[in-house]
């Protein structure tokens, strides 16, 4: 039995979330591993991955009481974990433009056929509900160089969208 689980939990987003469920968490005895948390359309979404030798029964038990009384819905599943072997991204590219179906799939189908390697994607909708803009803020590796990458980004430019690419300068040690 894996030692690593994942537990995906949302709900409405509301003070406490965080606090309540780590706490239980820490009650069982689990560790936390890495974990991304935010805010998404009003609702409050965590993807942690938990360290403990318990079930994904008893880790369930252990959170039930706070997932009940915060209205929240959750699941455990084993994982492998690969933790301190993080690629680090190379480029970072904003698209952003008038909110309509398949930026998304368009924009991240291009990126993948010019060699990008996604590791981080966020997005929002700003503007209105009459006038709605779609923004996304993505970070990864551009395996086949900038030139293959500038050439994907022309082309979902063609879509009606603005995008910035802008290199990732990290200073290690």
């Amino acid at each position: 039995m894996s030692e690593w689980k994942m537990l995906t939990l949302v709900g409405q987003d509301k003070p406490g979330i965080v606090a309540k469920i780590t706490t239980a968490l820490f009650d069982a005895g689990a560790k936390l591993g890495e974990a991304s948390m935010m805010r998404l359309g009003g609702n409050f979404t965590i993807m942690l991955m938990v360290k403990s030798d318990q079930s994904i029964d008893q880790l369930d038990q252990s959170i039930d009481s706070v997932v009940k009384a915060m209205s929240l819905t959750s699941s455990f599943q084993n994982i492998e974990a690969s933790l301190h072997q993080h690629e680090i991204p190379d480029t970072r590219i904003t698209v952003y433009g008038a909110d309509r179906p398949g930026i998304v799939s368009k924009a991240t189908t291009h990126l993948l056929d010019a060699g990008f390697n996604i590791l981080d994607l966020e997005s929002d909708v700003a503007g209105s509900e009459a006038e709605p803009i779609y923004i996304m803020h993505i970070e990864g590796i551009a395996a086949h160089g900038s030139d293959a990458l500038e050439k994907a980004v022309e082309q979902i430019k063609t879509n009606g969208v603005n995008v910035d690419m802008t290199p990732i300068d990290v200073m290690i040690g």
